[in-house]
């Protein structure tokens, strides 16, 4: 019976082989289509193949064993865009900060050779503004010289799942068309693998799993270091108010778009076949456990830094504060 079910999925048009490149405006379609039926067989026989126990569904078992196959398989993706970001945190933004002091100085003395005479809150904005474009220009430096720019970092992970993602879900879409074996076999809430989820679980795991992944960082994390994150957070927050300039904060728009994502899975995953629903669910659980592993090593590797950093403390509780560029200003105002 399954032979026969699968034999639609192996269909090949007579003509196509007959006829020379280029003679079919749509040959390219059909290249991806048969490309798209060669997966649907191979996963039918796949799942024939595997040594799977009676006692377990075998389409089911099938698309959990090669959901967590490919996301390891792209897994290098994420730790090594990791890595970058830890480099940012690591040797960027210390130099950034060591360099604060000592371009705002070398900022105040240039202009008072250039001459530059204003009111206060001129001053302030000019020597501001002179101080953010330098530190700016030697961030993009640094970035270049250790090889971790930001945007690359954020981008290439989510990219490299993408196709794989895409091309699972139109494979499962097509093996859940009748006449298909799936709609033989359930799982769990699902009566069958070709129609919907109608008790509505999977989906309503899925977004939780989803809204779960934002969320994540703060599991790892204890009391006080919830409270110093959103100290940080607010504080970024008016000293980007104060500025009046618009900056643009990853942070600030990856968790509002995963949580209207986590809604938008939902409301698709309750009209998709049940196979789909549980490629998603599988896939969203390994992303959940992996976002968990890694914030776990991050927050471990920046308690060491901290450690690292109290030890040091000691050593430069002398040394003087920055010089406050409003005081030289003043100073040469009453001199005029």
């Amino acid at each position: 019976m399954l032979a026969l079910r699968r034999a639609p999925l192996r269909l090949r048009p007579h003509s196509s082989c007959s006829r020379p490149l280029g003679s079919h405006p749509d040959q390219a379609f059909g290249n991806r289509r048969y490309f798209i039926q060669d997966l649907c067989n191979g996963f039918l026989d796949l799942a024939i193949a595997l040594p799977i126990p009676p006692s377990l569904p075998a389409y089911s078992t099938t698309i959990i064993l090669t959901t967590v196959i490919a996301r390891f398989a792209v897994l290098p993706f994420a730790i090594w865009g990791k890595r970058r970001a830890w480099r940012i945190e690591e040797r960027v933004l210390p130099e950034i900060e060591r360099l604060k002091p000592i371009v705002s100085k070398e900022v105040l003395e240039q202009m008072k050779k250039d001459g530059i005479r204003g009111e206060k809150k001129f001053l302030q904005e000019t020597h501001a503004k002179r101080c953010i474009e330098i530190l700016t220009a030697r961030r993009k430096e640094l970035f270049k010289e250790h090889k971790c720019r930001p945007l690359p970092s954020i981008i290439v992970p989510p990219l490299a799942q993408l196709p794989i993602f895409v091309i699972g879900t139109i494979m499962l879409g097509r093996l859940s068309l009748d006449p298909t074996p799936f709609d033989t076999e359930s799982f769990l809430t699902l009566t069958t693998l070709a129609h919907p989820d109608p008790t509505m679980t999977l989906p309503i795991i899925l977004g939780i799993i989803t809204m779960a992944n934002v969320e994540s960082s703060n599991w790892v994390m204890n009391a006080a270091e919830r409270e110093r994150a959103r100290q940080i957070e607010e504080r970024n927050a008016k000293r980007i108010a104060e500025s009046g300039q618009k900056q643009i904060q990853p942070k600030g728009l990856i968790k509002p778009g995963l949580r209207l994502l986590s809604i938008g899975r939902i409301m698709i995953a309750a009209i998709t076949p049940g196979s789909i629903a549980l490629y998603w669910v599988t896939s969203a659980t390994f992303g959940l456990l992996q976002t968990w592993v890694m914030d776990w090593l991050d927050i471990r590797r920046r308690r060491r830094i901290e450690a690292s950093k109290m030890v040091e403390i000691p050593a430069t509780a002398a040394t003087p504060p920055p010089v406050e560029p409003t005081i030289p200003q003043t100073r040469s105002k009453k001199r005029r």
